[in-house]
């Protein structure tokens, strides 16, 4: 049965989730824009910015994971909200002094990509010991479908506050929306008890640091979808930069068309986040992780074969909305499952893991795919890519979890 009160609390979390989720995908791609507008930045320092920072951010995230196990949650994410609030704002008031500069940006980037990963950590613990766990799965589905809203309303009007204000505003609503998600947070109220190590006296261990690396590579039904997850997120990414060179170059779509084309697919992440609980209801969790995830690595390979004009166009939205349909049913169930099959005392430690692994292949696939498209043309790298995305079921074949499964508490 599909539930649909979740409770005050969650209520809060959600609005704070979906301010947070509405401003990164307002200001998406300002800081490209910046580098390129403002500070006549070249291609190797926006393909930096794009790679470096983040990956810089996700080795700086190494060891938040243990630090955020054994904290309260909320005051994590509260922090977290705050740190990207007041990094974000250094830049327009750089701009403001004349004293903007390449590495703020590369900076600020890699303390939000760190932050961001902070806040990952924590939000899925304490969602854990918010909901009742028959409603995890309806809860993320709603987060999924929160997502998928804002990035198909916030890049078009980022873009139009962009053309009429400049980049920099869109960094300083971004860094605004920021600040209201933690006003969020904080409204949720009631007092969230501390984490009690088994020794207090106990202090951070060097193997804290990979506790949640080894829960995910030795876990028989959580290692398979998490080597699936990084691949699949990694191999996606990397192909975005080649598709946008060949799109607004070779094949010369207008920048809108070219946002167009990515905005209106998301719909198909608002239809597949709504019905991801009612397919798990009707054909089981199993069964939807591996149809789900099987299928979703098929789509891709149509964007090798974009052409110009209308019917290119019509190519690119109809992949990217089967793919965004499929994902978005995916994603939700296996971050349920993800949560179901970790003890408690290990989450934040579990989803920190898992973030700075994505994030890292994220930026190493970027990179060699740039470097690769480079070298073979943009056609032959998006191909690339998605024949090696027919692989990666290969990895949902191993094993997916059959249902609920409680996970057995350790340190």
């Amino acid at each position: 049965m599909v539930r649909g009160a979740l409770g005050r609390g969650f209520g809060w979390l959600w609005a704070a989730y979906a301010m947070s989720s509405f401003g990164t995908w307002l200001a998406f791609s300002a800081f490209p824009l910046i580098a390129v507008v403002v500070l006549h930045a070249g291609p190797a320092e926006v393909a930096a910015l794009a790679a470096v920072g983040p990956a810089v951010g996700a080795l700086l995230a190494v060891p938040l994971g243990p630090w955020v196990e054994f904290r309260r949650k909320r005051p994590v994410m509260i922090a977290a909200d705050l740190v990207r609030c007041a990094a974000l704002l250094s830049v327009p008031a750089a701009y403001a002094l004349d004293a903007l500069g390449f590495w703020q940006l590369l900076l600020v980037s890699a303390v939000v990509a760190a932050a961001d990963i902070a806040f990952t950590a924590a939000s899925g613990a304490f969602l854990k010991g918010l909901v009742a766990p028959g409603d995890l799965l309806v809860a993320n589905g709603r987060f999924e479908a929160t997502m998928w809203t804002s990035s198909m309303l916030g890049p078009p009007l980022g873009g139009a506050l962009t053309a009429l204000f400049g980049p920099v505003l869109t960094v300083a609503a971004d860094a605004v929306s920021y600040l209201l998600s933690a006003a969020g947070l904080r409204a949720i109220g009631g007092r969230e008890p501390r984490p009690v190590r088994q020794d207090p006296a106990q202090r951070l261990r060097a193997a804290d640091l990979f506790a949640g690396w080894r829960h995910l590579l030795t876990h028989r039904a959580l290692r398979p979808l998490f080597l699936n997850a990084v691949l699949v997120n990694g191999l996606i990414m990397a192909s975005a930069p080649p598709l946008a060179v060949l799109m607004l170059g070779p094949l010369g779509f207008a920048p809108w068309q070219y946002t167009l084309a990515f905005a209106v697919p998301c719909a198909g992440g608002l239809l597949g986040s709504r019905l991801a609980p009612r397919l798990v209801a009707r054909f089981g969790r199993r069964r939807v992780l591996r149809t789900a995830g099987m299928l979703r690595a098929l789509w891709p390979v149509g964007l090798a074969f974009v052409s110009a004009g209308p019917g290119g166009l019509a190519l690119v939205m109809a992949v990217e909305f089967g793919l965004i349909f499929l994902s978005a049913v995916f994603n939700p169930v296996l971050a349920t499952s993800r949560l179901e099959l970790t003890p408690t005392d290990r989450v934040a430690r579990t989803l920190s893991a898992w973030s700075v692994a994505s994030r890292a292949s994220v930026a190493v696939l970027t990179a060699l795919w740039g470097a690769l498209a480079a070298f073979t043309g943009p056609r032959t790298a998006i191909g690339l890519a998605a024949v090696l995305l027919w692989a990666t079921p290969l990895l949902l074949a191993a094993g997916t979890p059959k249902g609920a499964v409680p996970a057995p508490a350790c340190r």
